[in-house]
């Protein structure tokens, strides 16, 4: 007797999901400041105490640019830690990826990601880094649904971003809220920063992740 044949379920096309009802701010630059600026104002050390990155974890920096945070991650987890870098610009991975070389950041892997997808390995995150880089997601309820099962049982997502219009390179913390939530994501901080610009909002995974026609756009007022 033959076995009866069980397709595999396919993977939501780009069009099953809503498009943002909202600006998206173009990306200008692989730099947000310059790294000196950064540090005289505390905001790594802030960013990471805050969102209690601790020796040991798997972090992932995705928007990573020249590796601010990447390179600071490093430093954290440590050696039985682990960070993977992401950038979907080739020549700002390969800049990147030859920076970690340079300084032999043995834990620190570099790829290249997709717009709508940042290509994670499943269940392997403590902590999803989205610094400054979350107005520039074309497609935030692809990206984030993709996104989803990278984080682990204990894992969160850590936006730091500027409260201020999409265009304006900010995200609204309302709005912010919105579009996670749309995914399935419960948000579980929000601080002011000062130190980082503007603030940090941190997101869990949250129940069965939604089906990608059944996510609602957030409206933008």
């Amino acid at each position: 007797m033959v076995g009866a044949c069980h397709a595999q379920p396919q993977s939501p096309r780009a069009s099953d999901f809503p498009a943002a009802h909202r600006p998206v701010a173009s990306i200008v630059s692989a730099r947000w400041s310059d790294e000196d600026t950064r540090d005289t104002a505390g905001e790594a050390t802030e960013v990471m105490n805050r969102a209690g990155v601790k020796a040991g974890m798997t972090v992932a920096d995705i928007g990573a640019g020249e590796g601010y945070y990447t390179i600071r991650l490093a430093a954290r987890v440590g050696g039985k830690g682990r960070v993977l870098a992401q950038d979907i610009v080739p020549k700002v991975r390969d800049a990147l990826a030859e920076r970690v070389t340079r300084e032999r950041l043995d834990t620190v892997s570099v790829k290249l990601g997709q717009p709508d997808d940042p290509q994670l390995p499943e269940a392997s995150f403590d902590r999803v880094f989205l610094v400054h880089m979350y107005h520039e997601i074309a497609s935030p309820y692809a990206f984030l649904w993709h996104l989803r099962p990278a984080v682990n049982a204990r894992g969160r997502v850590i936006v730091v971003d500027a409260d201020r219009p999409t265009n304006q390179h900010g995200t609204p913390p309302k709005l912010l809220d919105c579009e996670f939530a749309a995914v399935g994501y419960a948000r579980v901080d929000m601080q002011v920063m000062p130190s980082a610009g503007g603030y940090l909002a941190a997101y869990e995974p949250r129940g069965v992740r939604p089906e990608a026609k059944a996510i609602k756009a957030c409206p933008t007022g």
